[in-house]
Protein backbone atom coordinates (compact mmCIF):
# COMPACT_ATOMS: atom_id res chain seq x y z
CA UNK A 1 0.00 0.00 0.00
CA UNK A 2 2.53 2.01 0.82
CA UNK A 3 4.42 2.14 -2.99
CA UNK A 4 1.52 2.64 -4.24
CA UNK A 5 0.53 6.00 -2.03
CA UNK A 6 3.95 7.15 -3.00
CA UNK A 7 3.13 6.60 -6.77
CA UNK A 8 0.44 8.09 -6.96
CA UNK A 9 1.66 10.95 -5.33
CA UNK A 10 4.80 11.35 -7.67
CA UNK A 11 2.27 11.59 -10.53
CA UNK A 12 0.08 14.07 -9.13
CA UNK A 13 3.15 16.42 -8.99
CA UNK A 14 4.01 16.61 -12.81
CA UNK A 15 -0.03 17.31 -13.31
CA UNK A 16 0.21 19.50 -10.98
CA UNK A 17 2.99 21.08 -12.52
CA UNK A 18 1.60 21.22 -16.50
CA UNK A 19 -1.87 22.88 -14.66
CA UNK A 20 -0.02 25.57 -13.21
CA UNK A 21 2.16 26.33 -16.10
CA UNK A 22 -1.23 26.63 -18.24
CA UNK A 23 -2.57 28.54 -15.87
CA UNK A 24 0.66 30.97 -16.18
CA UNK A 25 0.53 31.46 -20.29
CA UNK A 26 -3.13 31.83 -20.23
CA UNK A 27 -3.13 34.98 -18.03
CA UNK A 28 -0.36 36.27 -19.62
CA UNK A 29 -2.07 35.65 -23.02
CA UNK A 30 -4.62 37.59 -22.22
CA UNK A 31 -5.64 40.44 -25.02
CA UNK A 32 -3.16 43.54 -24.79
CA UNK A 33 -1.41 41.83 -22.02
CA UNK A 34 -2.00 41.75 -18.18
CA UNK A 35 -1.11 45.74 -17.77
CA UNK A 36 -3.31 46.65 -20.48
CA UNK A 37 -5.97 44.78 -18.71
CA UNK A 38 -5.73 46.12 -15.83
CA UNK A 39 -5.42 50.05 -16.80
CA UNK A 40 -7.94 49.81 -19.63
CA UNK A 41 -7.88 50.28 -23.23
CA UNK A 42 -7.12 54.05 -23.69
CA UNK A 43 -4.44 53.76 -21.09
CA UNK A 44 -1.17 55.54 -22.15
CA UNK A 45 1.82 53.97 -23.68
CA UNK A 46 3.74 55.85 -20.64
CA UNK A 47 1.76 54.60 -18.25
CA UNK A 48 1.70 50.61 -19.46
CA UNK A 49 5.14 50.68 -19.82
CA UNK A 50 5.55 52.13 -15.93
CA UNK A 51 2.68 49.45 -15.05
CA UNK A 52 4.86 46.18 -16.64
CA UNK A 53 7.85 47.33 -14.97
CA UNK A 54 5.98 47.40 -11.31
CA UNK A 55 4.61 43.79 -11.88
CA UNK A 56 7.99 42.39 -13.26
CA UNK A 57 6.28 42.19 -17.07
CA UNK A 58 9.58 43.88 -18.87
CA UNK A 59 11.70 41.01 -17.90
CA UNK A 60 11.99 37.45 -19.95
CA UNK A 61 8.55 35.26 -20.18
CA UNK A 62 10.71 32.45 -18.85
CA UNK A 63 12.42 34.18 -15.93
CA UNK A 64 9.04 35.61 -15.33
CA UNK A 65 8.02 31.95 -15.41
CA UNK A 66 11.08 30.70 -13.07
CA UNK A 67 10.32 33.84 -10.82
CA UNK A 68 6.49 32.39 -10.56
CA UNK A 69 7.13 29.02 -9.77
CA UNK A 70 9.84 30.21 -6.98
CA UNK A 71 7.21 32.52 -5.45
CA UNK A 72 4.79 29.85 -5.40
CA UNK A 73 7.06 27.12 -3.79
CA UNK A 74 7.69 29.74 -0.64
CA UNK A 75 3.87 30.58 -1.06
CA UNK A 76 3.99 33.88 -2.16
CA UNK A 77 0.87 34.29 -4.30
CA UNK A 78 1.77 37.91 -5.17
CA UNK A 79 -0.14 41.29 -3.96
CA UNK A 80 -3.56 42.29 -5.44
CA UNK A 81 -3.59 45.20 -8.06
CA UNK A 82 -6.93 46.59 -6.01
CA UNK A 83 -5.73 47.27 -2.73
CA UNK A 84 -2.04 46.23 -2.64
CA UNK A 85 -2.19 43.86 0.23
CA UNK A 86 -0.87 40.20 -0.30
CA UNK A 87 -3.47 37.48 -1.60
CA UNK A 88 -2.34 34.37 0.41
CA UNK A 89 -3.71 35.93 3.96
CA UNK A 90 -6.89 36.60 1.52
CA UNK A 91 -6.69 32.98 0.73
CA UNK A 92 -6.51 31.60 3.89
CA UNK A 93 -8.89 33.61 5.16
CA UNK A 94 -12.10 32.34 2.42
CA UNK A 95 -10.76 29.08 1.35
CA UNK A 96 -12.28 27.49 4.51
CA UNK A 97 -15.86 28.47 3.28
CA UNK A 98 -15.16 26.88 0.25
CA UNK A 99 -13.90 23.78 2.07
CA UNK A 100 -16.87 23.89 4.08
CA UNK A 101 -19.14 23.94 1.30
CA UNK A 102 -17.86 21.37 -1.33
CA UNK A 103 -17.34 19.07 2.18
CA UNK A 104 -20.85 19.57 3.12
CA UNK A 105 -22.39 18.69 -0.37
CA UNK A 106 -20.22 15.49 -0.44
CA UNK A 107 -21.43 14.75 2.54
CA UNK A 108 -25.25 14.91 1.82
CA UNK A 109 -24.70 13.43 -1.52
CA UNK A 110 -23.19 10.26 0.13
CA UNK A 111 -25.29 10.32 3.00
CA UNK A 112 -28.82 10.46 0.74
CA UNK A 113 -27.66 9.13 -2.29
CA UNK A 114 -26.11 5.41 -1.67
CA UNK A 115 -29.31 4.50 0.59
CA UNK A 116 -31.49 5.97 -1.79
CA UNK A 117 -29.39 3.77 -4.34
CA UNK A 118 -29.38 0.89 -2.52
CA UNK A 119 -33.36 0.77 -1.47
CA UNK A 120 -34.39 1.69 -4.98
CA UNK A 121 -32.36 -1.31 -6.88
CA UNK A 122 -33.73 -3.47 -4.10
CA UNK A 123 -36.82 -2.23 -5.09
CA UNK A 124 -36.47 -2.19 -9.23
CA UNK A 125 -39.18 -1.29 -10.95
CA UNK A 126 -41.38 -1.12 -7.97
CA UNK A 127 -43.26 2.00 -7.14
CA UNK A 128 -40.07 3.67 -5.32
CA UNK A 129 -38.06 2.95 -7.47
CA UNK A 130 -39.88 5.23 -9.98
CA UNK A 131 -40.08 7.63 -7.30
CA UNK A 132 -36.31 7.32 -6.81
CA UNK A 133 -35.72 7.84 -10.52
CA UNK A 134 -37.65 10.74 -11.16
CA UNK A 135 -36.41 12.60 -7.74
CA UNK A 136 -32.55 11.52 -9.41
CA UNK A 137 -33.63 13.14 -13.04
CA UNK A 138 -35.10 16.13 -11.64
CA UNK A 139 -32.08 16.68 -9.05
CA UNK A 140 -29.77 16.08 -12.34
CA UNK A 141 -31.94 18.69 -14.66
CA UNK A 142 -32.29 21.32 -12.26
CA UNK A 143 -29.17 24.30 -12.21
CA UNK A 144 -27.36 24.61 -8.90
CA UNK A 145 -28.30 28.41 -8.76
CA UNK A 146 -32.17 27.96 -9.72
CA UNK A 147 -32.21 25.15 -6.63
CA UNK A 148 -30.24 27.39 -4.45
CA UNK A 149 -33.18 30.32 -4.99
CA UNK A 150 -35.69 27.57 -4.54
CA UNK A 151 -34.35 26.11 -0.89
CA UNK A 152 -33.63 30.03 -0.22
CA UNK A 153 -37.70 31.00 -0.56
CA UNK A 154 -39.38 28.15 1.00
CA UNK A 155 -36.09 27.01 3.97
CA UNK A 156 -35.40 31.17 4.53
CA UNK A 157 -38.13 33.30 3.38
CA UNK A 158 -41.10 31.20 3.92
CA UNK A 159 -39.67 28.83 6.88
CA UNK A 160 -37.47 31.38 8.70
CA UNK A 161 -35.85 28.19 9.56
CA UNK A 162 -32.10 29.44 7.91
CA UNK A 163 -30.34 32.47 7.69
CA UNK A 164 -30.42 33.84 3.81
CA UNK A 165 -27.10 34.65 3.15
CA UNK A 166 -24.02 35.16 4.45
CA UNK A 167 -21.46 32.37 5.87
CA UNK A 168 -21.73 33.28 9.70
CA UNK A 169 -18.58 33.24 12.18
CA UNK A 170 -16.50 30.78 11.42
CA UNK A 171 -15.51 30.79 14.83
CA UNK A 172 -19.19 29.44 16.40
CA UNK A 173 -20.08 25.94 14.89
CA UNK A 174 -23.82 26.80 15.84
CA UNK A 175 -23.71 29.74 13.32
CA UNK A 176 -21.40 28.11 10.84
CA UNK A 177 -24.11 25.12 10.47
CA UNK A 178 -26.85 27.31 10.33
CA UNK A 179 -25.51 29.43 7.43
CA UNK A 180 -23.88 26.00 5.75
CA UNK A 181 -27.28 24.27 5.55
CA UNK A 182 -29.23 25.29 2.94
CA UNK A 183 -25.84 25.99 0.24
CA UNK A 184 -24.43 22.57 1.17
CA UNK A 185 -27.87 21.34 0.43
CA UNK A 186 -28.21 22.81 -2.62
CA UNK A 187 -24.93 21.34 -3.77
CA UNK A 188 -25.56 17.95 -2.09
CA UNK A 189 -29.09 17.47 -3.45
CA UNK A 190 -27.44 17.51 -7.58
CA UNK A 191 -25.13 15.19 -6.25
CA UNK A 192 -27.87 13.22 -4.68
CA UNK A 193 -28.80 12.63 -7.72
CA UNK A 194 -26.30 11.31 -9.41
CA UNK A 195 -24.96 8.98 -6.74
CA UNK A 196 -28.48 7.27 -6.48
CA UNK A 197 -28.13 6.93 -10.32
CA UNK A 198 -25.24 5.17 -10.57
CA UNK A 199 -25.70 3.60 -6.68
CA UNK A 200 -28.48 1.59 -8.20
CA UNK A 201 -27.09 0.96 -11.76
CA UNK A 202 -24.10 -0.51 -10.29
CA UNK A 203 -25.61 -3.15 -7.61
CA UNK A 204 -27.96 -4.48 -10.06
CA UNK A 205 -25.00 -5.24 -12.28
CA UNK A 206 -23.20 -6.72 -9.31
CA UNK A 207 -26.56 -8.40 -8.00
CA UNK A 208 -26.62 -10.24 -11.37
CA UNK A 209 -23.00 -11.89 -10.75
CA UNK A 210 -22.01 -15.58 -10.28
CA UNK A 211 -21.13 -15.33 -7.05
CA UNK A 212 -23.84 -13.26 -5.71
CA UNK A 213 -25.91 -16.66 -7.03
CA UNK A 214 -23.36 -18.60 -5.19
CA UNK A 215 -24.06 -16.95 -2.44
CA UNK A 216 -27.76 -17.18 -2.18
CA UNK A 217 -27.56 -21.00 -3.24
CA UNK A 218 -25.72 -21.85 0.05
CA UNK A 219 -28.52 -20.20 1.81
CA UNK A 220 -27.15 -16.58 2.93
CA UNK A 221 -29.72 -14.53 4.42
CA UNK A 222 -30.27 -11.81 1.87
CA UNK A 223 -29.57 -9.00 4.19
CA UNK A 224 -25.57 -10.84 4.09
CA UNK A 225 -25.64 -11.40 0.35
CA UNK A 226 -26.53 -7.74 0.10
CA UNK A 227 -24.47 -5.76 2.31
CA UNK A 228 -21.49 -8.63 2.27
CA UNK A 229 -21.11 -9.51 -0.93
CA UNK A 230 -21.93 -7.48 -2.99
CA UNK A 231 -22.10 -3.73 -1.64
CA UNK A 232 -18.48 -3.25 -1.58
CA UNK A 233 -18.04 -4.05 -4.73
CA UNK A 234 -20.37 -1.84 -6.30
CA UNK A 235 -19.24 0.96 -4.39
CA UNK A 236 -16.11 0.86 -6.86
CA UNK A 237 -17.96 3.16 -9.44
CA UNK A 238 -19.64 5.13 -6.69
CA UNK A 239 -16.40 6.20 -5.53
CA UNK A 240 -15.20 7.31 -9.03
CA UNK A 241 -18.36 9.38 -9.49
CA UNK A 242 -17.71 10.98 -5.77
CA UNK A 243 -14.83 11.77 -7.28
CA UNK A 244 -15.16 13.25 -10.09
CA UNK A 245 -18.22 15.05 -9.28
CA UNK A 246 -16.32 16.97 -6.12
CA UNK A 247 -14.66 18.39 -8.68
CA UNK A 248 -18.04 19.70 -10.31
CA UNK A 249 -18.86 20.79 -7.00
CA UNK A 250 -16.28 23.06 -6.74
CA UNK A 251 -17.16 24.34 -9.93
CA UNK A 252 -21.03 25.35 -9.02
CA UNK A 253 -19.70 26.39 -5.74
CA UNK A 254 -18.83 29.36 -7.46
CA UNK A 255 -22.49 30.09 -7.91
CA UNK A 256 -24.01 28.65 -4.82
CA UNK A 257 -21.60 31.51 -2.77
CA UNK A 258 -22.83 34.03 -4.90
CA UNK A 259 -26.83 32.88 -4.72
CA UNK A 260 -26.29 32.87 -0.94
CA UNK A 261 -23.38 35.83 -0.55
CA UNK A 262 -20.76 33.59 0.92
CA UNK A 263 -18.14 34.36 1.10
CA UNK A 264 -15.05 31.58 -0.22
CA UNK A 265 -12.78 30.93 -3.36
CA UNK A 266 -15.34 31.61 -5.73
CA UNK A 267 -16.61 34.93 -4.48
CA UNK A 268 -13.17 36.23 -4.54
CA UNK A 269 -12.83 35.01 -7.95
CA UNK A 270 -15.53 36.58 -9.61
CA UNK A 271 -14.53 39.94 -8.06
CA UNK A 272 -10.85 39.20 -9.38
CA UNK A 273 -12.62 39.31 -12.66
CA UNK A 274 -14.97 41.95 -12.36
CA UNK A 275 -11.62 44.74 -11.14
CA UNK A 276 -9.56 43.24 -13.66
CA UNK A 277 -7.56 41.96 -10.84
CA UNK A 278 -5.66 39.67 -12.44
CA UNK A 279 -2.66 38.16 -10.15
CA UNK A 280 -5.33 37.82 -7.76
CA UNK A 281 -7.47 35.89 -10.36
CA UNK A 282 -4.48 33.67 -11.06
CA UNK A 283 -3.94 32.89 -7.63
CA UNK A 284 -7.57 31.86 -6.98
CA UNK A 285 -7.16 29.30 -10.40
CA UNK A 286 -3.79 28.25 -9.01
CA UNK A 287 -5.50 27.25 -6.08
CA UNK A 288 -8.84 25.67 -7.58
CA UNK A 289 -5.98 23.31 -9.22
CA UNK A 290 -4.37 22.52 -6.53
CA UNK A 291 -7.66 20.91 -4.97
CA UNK A 292 -8.70 19.48 -8.19
CA UNK A 293 -5.57 17.24 -8.24
CA UNK A 294 -5.14 16.13 -4.42
CA UNK A 295 -8.98 15.56 -5.08
CA UNK A 296 -8.22 13.12 -7.36
CA UNK A 297 -4.97 11.61 -5.75
CA UNK A 298 -7.82 11.08 -2.60
CA UNK A 299 -9.46 9.42 -5.48
CA UNK A 300 -7.02 6.82 -6.21
CA UNK A 301 -5.89 6.19 -2.67
CA UNK A 302 -9.15 5.88 -2.10
CA UNK A 303 -9.68 3.01 -4.76
CA UNK A 304 -6.85 1.31 -3.42
CA UNK A 305 -8.49 0.57 -0.04
CA UNK A 306 -11.51 -0.64 -1.38
CA UNK A 307 -10.36 -2.92 -3.88
CA UNK A 308 -6.40 -3.84 -2.89
CA UNK A 309 -6.09 -5.32 -6.86
CA UNK A 310 -5.82 -2.05 -7.75
CA UNK A 311 -2.74 -1.77 -6.01
CA UNK A 312 -0.75 -3.90 -8.04
CA UNK A 313 -1.76 -2.29 -11.51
Amino acid sequence: MGKYIIRRILISIPILLVVVTIIFFLVRAMPGGPAMAVLGDYASKEAVEALQEEMGLNIPLWKQYLRFLGNLLRGDLGKSLINGLPIAPQVIQVLPYTLQLTVSGILFGVILGIPLGIFTALKRNGFFDYLGRTFSLAGISLPSFFLGILLMLFLSVKLNLFPVMGGGDIRNLYETLRHLVLPGLTLGLMMTAYITRTARSSLLNVLGEDYVRTARAKGLAERIVIYGHALKNSLIPVVSLIGVYAIVLIGNSVLVEIVFSRPGLGKMMVGAINQRDYITLQSVMVIYASLVVLINLLTDLFYGFIDPRIRYE
